[in-house]
């Protein structure tokens, strides 16, 4: 028995000159700090750890994931110490992109493990040089951002949707796409007759640039209306639900999928909408965000119809009739559940099949989304911590707030108020203002079980059998 604990770094290192550079110093201070110790070997690929098979650090930073191992009770090897000096170390150089864990605290890493032990395998082998034909390919990954602040994607024509954003290179899942700044603000419950007067007055403020951008933005209620048309066919909330809605020059070129490889989050905080990746996305894939509320594919494509004036045929919509039932049939379950799930007597009186639903819509969100469910997470991780923080769980509410931090981390970014507000209640989950009010599964926060393997931790969280 042991606890699994480590770091990890997110997004994960590319082949550009910055990561290249800082991972040579991490890399060259562990191997001079180790040179006397019989239990580290240098290798020419990578450092070895032979306390524990997986406790390798690459040459080749782009390799990289996780350097973390299983720790077991009486830790004769030194295993924390080598994880924690390590940690330590690559937070000087890559600071908040190295995120600690330990599942004995509940808390897992950013990566799969199936994932994790693929990069392990590759450290064997050097990979082929790269003979790079343009500066860009040469800090590929995060780096042309900093190196030359390029976009990661371009505006360019996509078949049968008008114009599109598509990735110049390969994008990290996690990582922010663009954050723009609206070019105004709209209410989407005024009439199309207020809504042309107000946006001609918005217009008459903006530059000659800004109001071109304006108008080669694409129209699907051509009219006597032709504002308030564009403003339907290209708004987005600012917020969940919200009914104000902005328009942006690049954002509101993204098209719709209903099954998206990147998130649209609100800050309110900094008045810009920021569009983060929910999957891996690779160079020349179209980046697309969703437009609707979910639900079976008839209820989406009526909803996109009506409030944005198109016919969808994504990866999902154009599924063959089999295959699009099954989606459908998932979709119902997952409006069922999420009702249940918000049910608040339910909540409050029968919490354990509320926890049931949960752990329910986590695997049907997790094949529906073909293991990228992005924002759901957020939610279903949220309400999760909320019914145990009425029963006064901290532990769980503990561990669901982690997790709901995490994914929120992943699609809407560290500096997001929601996301700080996880934050805090990962930290102190007895500050929410439903905390104990039956008190029926009573916890402190530090309880939280050790050394469980992954699978009985799972059967913890979940109260599995009770």
């Amino acid at each position: 028995m042991g606890s699994y604990r480590g770091f990890d770094i997110v997004p994960r290192l590319s082949k550009g000159l910055v990561d290249k550079h800082n991972w040579e110093r991490v890399f060259k201070f562990i191997r001079e700090n180790y040179q006397n110790d019989d239990q580290v070997e240098v290798k020419p690929n990578y450092i070895a750890f032979k306390s524990d098979p997986d406790l390798l650090l690459p040459l080749e930073c782009h390799k990289f994931l996780r350097f973390g191992a299983t720790i077991p009770n009486e830790d004769t090897g030194g295993l924390r110490d080598y994880i924690d000096t390590v940690s330590r170390v690559a937070s000087c150089w890559f600071g908040s992109r190295v995120r600690n864990w330990d599942e004995g605290d509940g808390i897992s890493g950013y990566y799969a493990l199936d994932d994790v032990k693929r990069s392990i395998r590759s450290y064997e082998q050097f990979d082929e040089p790269e003979v790079p034909t343009t500066l860009a390919q040469f800090v590929l990954g995060t780096d042309p951002i900093r190196e030359l602040n390029l976009p990661l994607y371009e505006v360019k024509p996509v078949l049968g949707k008008g114009q599109g954003l598509v990735a110049r290179f390969n994008i990290a899942k996690g990582q922010l796409i663009i954050s723009e700044k609206p070019f105004f603000t709209t209410s989407n419950v005024v009439s199309a007759a207020k809504i042309e007067k107000q946006i001609s007055i918005e217009l008459r403020k903006l530059p000659k640039d800004a109001q071109r951008q304006f108008f080669s933005l694409h129209n699907n209620f051509p009219g006597k209306q032709p504002f308030s048309g564009i403003v339907r066919t290209n708004a987005l909330p600012c917020g969940p639900d919200s009914p104000i809605g902005g328009i942006y020059p690049t954002i509101s070129r993204i098209n719709h999928s209903c099954l998206p490889n990147a998130h649209n989050s609100w800050n309110s905080a900094s008045g810009y909408e920021n569009i983060y990746a929910v999957r891996f996305i690779a160079a020349g894939e179209e980046i697309t965000i969703p437009y609707d509320h979910g639900g079976p594919s008839d209820e989406r494509r009526r909803h996109l119809k009506n409030a944005f004036g198109f016919d969808c045929d994504c990866s999902i919509c154009s599924r063959p009739p089999a295959e699009l039932k099954q989606s459908d049939e998932r979709r119902r379950q997952i409006q069922h559940l999420d009702a249940e799930i918000g049910n608040a007597l339910r909540v409050m009186h029968s919490p354990g099949d509320c926890l049931k639903d949960c752990r329910a819509l986590l695997q049907i969100l997790e094949e529906e989304f073909e293991g990228t469910p992005g924002a759901h997470l957020t939610r279903l991780y949220y309400d999760a911590f909320q019914i145990c923080i009425v029963q006064g769980d901290q532990a769980r509410a503990r561990v669901f707030a982690e997790r709901s931090y995490r994914a929120r981390l992943a699609c809407e970014g560290e500096n997001n108020p929601e996301t700080k507000r996880i934050q805090k209640l990962m930290e102190d989950p007895k500050t929410h203002a439903s905390f104990g009010l039956l008190m029926k599964w009573k916890s402190l926060k530090n309880q939280v079980p050790r050394g469980l393997s992954s699978d009985e931790f799972e059967k913890w969280l979940w109260r599995h059998g009770k």
